[in-house]
Order: C-alpha cells, then sequence, then structure tokens
C-alpha cells in the first residue's frame, strides 16, 4: 500500500472479544484503518485496542457502517435479527469471517504452528510461542488469552513463522466450520478431544468430525502431536490421516517422554526416542502442563530448535493472564484467578494446586458460565471433578438454565450461593488460616476478582 493510498477500512463487530481483538491488531500493524464495535466495549481489551489507535463503538448499530467501510469482519457471536448485521447485509457492504480473513491476509506462506484440544490451547500456544521469541524468531502469534511474557495476545511478527490457537468454535452465523479449518498449520498439536460447545455440537461425534477436517488440511511433510493417552484423537487420525504422527506420554510409551521430580509437575526430566534431553524447572504445576510443555517442546524442534533451548524458554515462561494467576495472598489467604470452565480441566487445576500445597485448605469458587456449563450437560462430571478441593461453592446466578442443587447427589463437598456478597463473606472468614482460594470462570463473575483484591487487602 504506497503512501498516496488511502488505507483500506476494516470495520470490526464482536472487536473487543480476544480473538477479534487480537485481529484487529494485527490488521492494524497492516496499515489498515481499523473501527469495531461490541456489546460490553471496557478493560483491558478496549485500552489494549484505543491505545493502538482503533475506533471503538458502545453497541451494535446501523449508524455505526455509516462511514461505510471496505469490509466488515463479523464474529461468531454476531446472529441474524443484530441490527449492525442487518445493515451490513441491506446495505449490500462486503463482509467476511474473522478465521478467513486472517487466514487469506496474513497466513498466506506463512509456517503456521497450530494448537487445537479441548484444553490447553491457550496456555500450549503461549509455551511455543515463547519458545520461539526467546530462541530469536521473533513470530507472528494470535492467542486467545494475554501471555505474560508478550503483554499482548496478537502481532503480526517478523518471521515466517505464525503460531495461532486453533479453536474448534464456529466462525459465523454464515460459516459454521470450526475456525481452525482456515489455517492449514504445517506444524499441528492436537492437545485433546471432549464433549464442549454443546451450543453448537449435537455431539462427541461431531466435533470429532471437524477435528477430521482439519486433519485433512495438514500436509504430508507436516507434524502432528498428541499424547499417547488420547483416545479420542486416535480415533480422529483413524478417520484418515496423511501426516506423520508423535505422541507424548508421562511415565508411558511415546516418542516424546517426560518423567515427573517431583508430584505436582514442577519439575521433570524430557525424552525423545528414548534419549535423555535434558531437566525442566518451572514455575508450572499439574500434569495438564507437562503434556503441554512436552508438546511445545516437539513441536518447536520440528521448526529447528533444539529440545535443550526449548526447555530454557520454558523456564523463563510466566503462563497466561488468568492462568492459575495469583491476584490476592493476604493473610495465610492466597486467591487465584483460573480460567477453568469444563469439568475436566477443573479437575487437573484443582488436582496441581493438591499436589503443591498438600493438606492446606483448598475453596473452590465455580462461575458455571460456559455455553455447554449453562446447558447443564456436565452435571455429574462437574461435581466429581471438584473431589481434591476440601470445600466447593458454585455460583447460580439467577439466569441459569438449570437446578445447580442436581449437584448435590453426586458430592459432599459442596454448596450452593446465589449471592456474591455470602461468597465473598465466606472468603474472609478464612482470612487468619492458611486457605488456597480458587476462583474459576471464563467471565467477569460479577466483579468478585476486584471486590476480592479491594476488601482482602
Amino acid at each position: 500500500m504506497s503512501s498516496q493510498q488511502k488505507p483500506l477500512h476494516i470495520h470490526i463487530l464482536g472487536i473487543c472479544g480476544t480473538f477479534m481483538g487480537g485481529l484487529a491488531l494485527i490488521a492494524r500493524e497492516l496499515g489498515y484503518t481499523v473501527s469495531g464495535s461490541d456489546q460490553n466495549v471496557y478493560p483491558p481489551m478496549s485500552t489494549q485496542l484505543e491505545e493502538q489507535g482503533i475506533r471503538l463503538m458502545n453497541g451494535y448499530k446501523a449508524e455505526n457502517l455509516d462511514d461505510t467501510p471496505d469490509l466488515v469482519v463479523i464474529g461468531n457471536a454476531l446472529s441474524r435479527g443484530n441490527p449492525e448485521v442487518e445493515a451490513v447485509l441491506n446495505r449490500g457492504l462486503r463482509y467476511t469471517s474473522g478465521p478467513q480473513w486472517l487466514a487469506e491476509h496474513v497466513l498466506q506462506n506463512k509456517w503456521v504452528l497450530g494448537v487445537a484440544g479441548t484444553h490447553g490451547k491457550t496456555t500450549t500456544t503461549s509455551m511455543l510461542n515463547w519458545i520461539l521469541e526467546f530462541n530469536g524468531f521473533k513470530p507472528g502469534f494470535l492467542i486467545g488469552g494475554i501471555p505474560l511474557n508478550f503483554g499482548i495476545s496478537a502481532r503480526l511478527g517478523e518471521s515466517d513463522f505464525f503460531v495461532i490457537e486453533a479453536d474448534e468454535y464456529d466462525c459465523a452465523f454464515f460459516d459454521k466450520r470450526s475456525k481452525f479449518v482456515h489455517y492449514r498449520p504445517r506444524t499441528a498439536i492436537l492437545n485433546n478431544l471432549e464433549y464442549d460447545h454443546a451450543d453448537i455440537f449435537e455431539n462427541l461425534d461431531a466435533i470429532k468430525k471437524q477435528f477430521h477436517h482439519l486433519v485433512r488440511t495438514i500436509p504430508g511433510e507436516g507434524l502432528i502431536i498428541t499424547p499417547a493417552c488420547e483416545r479420542h484423537v486416535a480415533e480422529v487420525l483413524e478417520m484418515g490421516c496423511w501426516t506423520p504422527v508423535v505422541k507424548t506420554s508421562i511415565a508411558g510409551e511415546g516418542d516424546w517422554r517426560a518423567e515427573l521430580l517431583q508430584s505436582d509437575g514442577s519439575r521433570f526430566e524430557v525424552y525423545f526416542a528414548d534419549q535423555h534431553q535434558g531437566t525442566v524447572d518451572w514455575a508450572l504445576t499439574g500434569q495438564h502442563n507437562v503434556y503441554n510443555a512436552l508438546s511445545a517442546i516437539a513441536a518447536a524442534r520440528h521448526i529447528g530448535i533444539a529440545a535443550a533451548d526449548a526447555m530454557l524458554a520454558l523456564k523463563r515462561f510466566q503462563n497466561v493472564k488468568r492462568r492459575m494467576e495469583v491476584i490476592v495472598r493476604k493473610d495465610g489467604i492466597t486467591v487465584y484467578d483460573d480460567f477453568a470452565h469444563h469439568p475436566t480441566a477443573i479437575k487437573t487445576t484443582l488436582d496441581g494446586l493438591r499436589k503443591q500445597v498438600g493438606n492446606d485448605k483448598i475453596l473452590a469458587i465455580v462461575e458455571p458460565r460456559s455455553n455447554t456449563m449453562r446447558l447443564g450437560v456436565h452435571t455429574e462430571s462437574l461435581a466429581k471433578s471438584l473431589a481434591e478441593a476440601n470445600q466447593a461453592i458454585i455460583y447460580q446466578p439467577e439466569n441459569l438454565g438449570w437446578d445447580l442443587s442436581q449437584l448435590l447427589q453426586h458430592a459432599d463437598n459442596i454448596q450452593i450461593r446465589s449471592d456474591l456478597e455470602a461468597i465473598i463473606d465466606t472468603i474472609k472468614a478464612e482470612a487468619g488460616g492458611v486457605c488456597h482460594v480458587l476462583l474459576m470462570s471464563n467471565g467477569s463473575f460479577g466483579g468478585i476478582y476486584q471486590r476480592l483484591k479491594a476488601e482482602l487487602n
């Protein structure tokens, strides 16, 4: 684009989501004029965007389009009937989905490293991205969170490598394929596969089909990395696979293998083809993060980074905001903010914390906010996922679509509360004793984080 040309104007609907906000930052780096609208324009995403010269509009209105943008990128949270979507269609404006725009304008001619799976995508993508950065590769990236080593969720990068969180959620109201079908990774991590996103997938087989579509796009000279224990991923690969596959394991059979030196996963040895590669001694815990690390090390090796250099990077990895992030430490209480919102993620997070803190008291507080949770799909598994907590409180807001008291049939350490004030009082009552309070939600949880910071401090 020459200096005489007017920059193309892209307008993004749903701009404050982590994916669309990241896409906006990349478009701005490419020289586009970028604006966007959202129902909830608030920090930190609004601040991150406005600092980059991106104009934000609060609420979806037809008049947001009066500047007649050259292209409208429509997020997957918007449907027919939305006034701004209707205006796009009625005015005949050009529109596309976020994943398609990214594929056509950014990922072409890039070596894409994609991280897919029901759990651990954001953390593993951040690990892999940091390994590349630490080793001088200067990758582009788009991550569904803010990795603390970078402080931003996306950038264009300065190399031929692009690291992306490959989400199985759909693209837009007019494209119901999974986002990752657009990305065509050369290096693909398939972390795991479970039933989730019950609002768009009828059953597990429907998700497997989308993962199979992803596998069909990976070149024969590429690489697929997956845990040896993941049965549902293996079933996807049995549908057809044309790409070499390497498998990871902890104290089992696998191309890449970890041997735990600490049961909480904070220290472990790494082996490749039974050859010792070195030791990881880092800040993270949980066996799930050991698997994430093995996958990131294997993916980095595929582009030429030695395992020893990848492990050196992991020792300085700072994880992602809202992944076991300590937000308060006061009078014996430690409060963690964690994004876990699926029973398996909740279980593995609590297991890692239990191994780290021993017999200390753990109080788990869960907001069932994801679409799958709100539909009551995981009733029994949610109850059982909280077994490592001494006490668990599940928040029941007024608009939840099912009665959480069903959980009480499956566990005796659970309380149901519909009042955030009562939850805060319960946490404050623990002051003076040793207690680890784990807040788990993929939303704002009614502002409980800010309240606890203020009241405990």
